[in-house]
C-alpha cells in the first residue's frame, strides 16, 4: 500500500526514492562532470535533463552567490524534489519544468551546460543537444555523462536480469533506455549541433552501495516499483530485490554493503564561437 509521500511498505517510491536511493551511484561523478567544464566564481550554468538536481546543487557551491544556476527536466516530479532539496547557502537555483528539445532560456545564456545521465531520456537527442547549443554562450562549454554498457556493471546487470525477470517488458524497456546513448551519438551529435572539440573518456568508480538487503529493494521500488508489481504482483519487487542480491552475493562484505564498479563515458565540447556555416566540415 502507497500512503500519501508516495511510501510504500517501507520503500519511497518516485522522484523521493529516487533521490534518495540514486545519491550513492550518481555523486562520485558530479565532480568530473563539473571539472570537466571549469567553473568558476560568477558562472551561468545549466543542468539539463536535471532530473532532482545532483549536479546543480553542486555546481551552485563552485559558481559561488555572483553565479547563476539553472535546472530544467521535462518531468515536473523530479523538478518538486529537486526544489524541496536544494541548499539555500549559495545563489538561488532556478529549476523549470521543461524538455531537452524546448529550453525557455535566451540563446547564449549560459558559460556551460552539463548533462548528467539525462541524454538518453532527451525526447530527442539531436534537437536537444541543438538547444543546448543555443544557449550556451560561444566559446562556452558543455559536459555529459551516459552510461558505459550494462554488461560491465555487475550491480546494473544484476539489476537488468531482475528486472527481466520479475518485470516484464515495460520495466524492461524502462531500464533498457538509461543505456540508450553511446559515445559516438553524443559527440556525432555535438559537432552537427554546433560544437567543436569533442572528446570523450570513461570514468569508474568503486563505489560502496549501502547494505543489500534494504538497499536491492528501495532503489528497485524507487525506480520501477509500480511496474514491477503490475507485471509480477505484489512481492514480485521481494522476490525481484532478492535475485539482485543473490547475484552480487561474491562482492558482499560482512556488514551487507557491496563495492563495486560503476564506469560512465564523460563527453565534452566546446561551443563554436561563430556560427557554422552550411556546409561547413
Amino acid at each position: 500500500m502507497t500512503d500519501g509521500s508516495g511510501t510504500r511498505n517501507g520503500a519511497i517510491e518516485g522522484p523521493e526514492g529516487y533521490d534518495t536511493c540514486s545519491t550513492p551511484i550518481m555523486a562520485p561523478f558530479v565532480g568530473e562532470l563539473l571539472d570537466a567544464v571549469d567553473l568558476g566564481p560568477g558562472a551561468t550554468v545549466l543542468d539539463l535533463a536535471c532530473g532532482t538536481g545532483f549536479a546543480a546543487r553542486a555546481a551552485a557551491a563552485l559558481v559561488g552567490p555572483t553565479g547563476r544556476v539553472h535546472g530544467a527536466d521535462h518531468d515536473a516530479g523530479m523538478i518538486r524534489v529537486a526544489r524541496d532539496r536544494h541548499p539555500r547557502l549559495y545563489p538561488d537555483i532556478e529549476f523549470t519544468v521543461a524538455p531537452a528539445d524546448h529550453l525557455p532560456y535566451d540563446t547564449a545564456t549560459f558559460d556551460a551546460v552539463v548533462c548528467q545521465q539525462g541524454a538518453q531520456f532527451f525526447p530527442d537527442l539531436d534537437t536537444g543537444l541543438a538547444e543546448a547549443a543555443r544557449v550556451t554562450r560561444p566559446e562556452g562549454r558543455f559536459a555529459a555523462t551516459v552510461w558505459a554498457p550494462v554488461d560491465r556493471q555487475p550491480y546494473f546487470l544484476a539489476q537488468q536480469r531482475a528486472v527481466h525477470e520479475y518485470g516484464g517488458p515495460d520495466a524492461l524497456r524502462h531500464f533498457a533506455r538509461a543505456f540508450a546513448v553511446t559515445a559516438e551519438q553524443l559527440t556525432t551529435g555535438l559537432r552537427t549541433a554546433g560544437y567543436t572539440g569533442t572528446a570523450h573518456r570513461e570514468v569508474t568508480f568503486g563505489i560502496t552501495l549501502p547494505p543489500l538487503d534494504t538497499y536491492a529493494h528501495a532503489h528497485l521500488a524507487a525506480l520501477w516499483g509500480g511496474l514491477i508489481r503490475q507485471a509480477g504482483g505484489d512481492d514480485a519487487l521481494s522476490r525481484a530485490a532478492a535475485l539482485v542480491r543473490e547475484q552480487l552475493a561474491e562482492h558482499l562484505a560482512d556488514d551487507g554493503t557491496a563495492t563495486l564498479p560503476f564506469t560512465a563515458v564523460l563527453v565534452t565540447a566546446t561551443r563554436l564561437s561563430t556560427p557554422r556555416v552550411p556546409g561547413d566540415l
